[in-house]
């Protein structure tokens, strides 16, 4: 057994780059453990993800603001306060903030993530209308 105490003052939140649009922002809550990682992560309005997989799926629990989930070929779902996500392994997706709002969820990833392309200002914006 392992306790994971929650964030410590001393440490920054991280902002996250390469696999991300926008300026999003996260704080890890149990670090790579058995193949698992569980991190909050903040979106501000219409940052999101880049194209990816989970090696054994993701959950995703909303904690605040709506956003949207977005399976490949079709049109993004939206997500809200207190939803939660389930993502199966292999499912190519992307998820992150409505353009009039914010999106803090928790994202439990299980197993490996397989990041993909950029989703597109235009992408986003055929996902989502």
């Amino acid at each position: 057994m392992q306790i994971f105490h929650g964030r410590t003052e001393s440490l920054p939140s991280e902002m996250r780059g390469a696999t991300f649009s926008g300026e999003v922002w996260a704080d890890p809550v149990m670090p790579l453990t058995d193949g698992v990682t569980i991190n909050n992560v903040f979106f501000p309005p219409n940052a999101r993800t880049h194209w990816h997989t989970h090696e054994q799926g993701q959950i995703l629990l909303v904690v605040a603001g709506k956003g949207w989930i977005c399976l490949a070929g079709e049109k993004a779902r939206a997500i809200r306060t207190g939803d939660t996500v389930w993502i199966p392994a292999g499912e190519v997706h992307w998820h992150g903030a409505a353009s009039n709002s914010y999106l803090l969820h928790t994202a439990i990833s299980l197993g490996k993530t397989d990041w993909q392309d950029e989703v597109t200002s235009t992408q986003f914006a055929e996902a989502t209308e």
